[in-house]
């Protein structure tokens, strides 16, 4: 019996609609990695992007849970001594709320080529409306974890 290898020209792309409104940021990065993965799919392959494109909506609105928003630090480095910044999660929340999400989406997904591949895939926006009404996206359901129809 022979292994099914799965070729670049049968892979399917789906859109889905995301509303991150009270989810938890960790629940939904997984998630989210998931999809752009293409686990969900049977014909999922490891050194493939057979993944979806994603929609998320309402980024400005997701939940931190705990003590996160005060005590978890976002930090980078200038480059010269002292220059570590720290910023604490509820303040980027206010300031960019795309890029916290997409900072846990990339922490998700693999470290490489392919990886940075798959991220592009992804389009984040603070409020409720998208411009992407002509690809036709299909609501998704965290709870679930399926597509709504």
């Amino acid at each position: 019996m022979k292994a099914h290898v799965t070729k670049a020209s049968e892979i399917q792309r789906d859109w889905v609609v995301i509303d991150a409104q009270g989810a938890a940021l960790g629940r939904l990065a997984s998630e989210v990695a998931t999809l752009l993965r293409g686990k969900h799919k049977p014909n999922y392959s490891t050194h493939l992007d057979t993944g979806d494109n994603v929609v998320i909506v309402n980024a400005d609105k997701v939940a931190l849970t705990g003590k996160k928003a005060e005590q978890k630090q976002h930090w980078h480095y200038s480059g010269f001594p002292g220059g570590m910044k720290y910023t604490s999660y509820g303040k980027r929340r206010e300031k960019a709320p795309t890029e916290l999400v997409r900072r846990a989406v990339r922490g998700m997904l693999p470290h490489n080529r392919l990886g940075r591949q798959m991220l592009t895939k992804v389009r984040i926006y603070v409020g409720g409306d998208h411009p992407h009404a002509a690809q036709n996206p299909k609501p998704y359901s965290l709870k679930s974890g399926r597509r709504v129809a």
